[in-house]
C-alpha cells in the first residue's frame, strides 16, 4: 500500500512538471520587455560608475606618484565615460519605422495588366543620343 501511494505521488508530480504554462498576455510581455530594458540600463549605469571610479583612482595614483617623485608610464588611452542618462522606456510598438508612412515602400506588385492598350514603345519612346 505504501509503495502504491509513493508511485501515485511521483506520477502526480511528474504530470504537474510536464504541464504547459499558458502563453503570456500582451500586458505581461510588455512588462517583461520593460524589465529587460531597465536591467540593460542598470548595467550601463554600473559600467559608467565603474569607469568614473577607475578614472578617479588612476588620477589619485598619478598625483601621489608625481608628488613622491616616482616615474610612471603614460596612462593607456581609453574612451571617455559615457553617462547613460535617466531611464526612459518607449515600447517597440510605439516606435513606427519610416516605412510605415509608405514613403520608402516599394511599389506594389502588379496584379492586373495596364489599363491602356497602347504599346510600351508609344508611352516610353526610346531616346536618341
Amino acid at each position: 500500500m505504501k509503495n502504491l501511494l509513493i508511485a501515485t505521488l511521483f506520477a502526480g508530480v511528474s504530470v504537474a512538471a510536464l504541464a504547459k504554462l499558458p502563453p503570456l498576455s500582451d500586458e505581461a510581455k510588455a512588462k517583461a520587455a520593460e524589465t529587460a530594458a531597465k536591467t540593460a540600463w542598470s548595467g550601463k549605469v554600473d559600467g559608467y560608475l565603474l569607469c568614473k571610479s577607475t578614472d578617479k583612482v588612476a588620477a589619485g595614483y598619478y598625483l601621489t606618484a608625481k608628488a613622491a617623485g616616482k616615474e610612471t608610464k603614460p596612462p593607456t588611452a581609453t574612451p571617455p565615460c559615457a553617462d547613460p542618462g535617466a531611464f526612459a522606456y518607449l515600447p517597440t510598438e510605439a516606435v513606427k519605422p519610416i516605412e510605415a508612412a509608405g514613403a520608402h515602400s516599394p511599389a506594389a506588385t502588379a496584379a492586373s495588366p495596364p489599363s491602356t492598350k497602347q504599346p510600351d514603345a508609344v508611352i516610353n519612346p526610346a531616346r536618341k543620343p
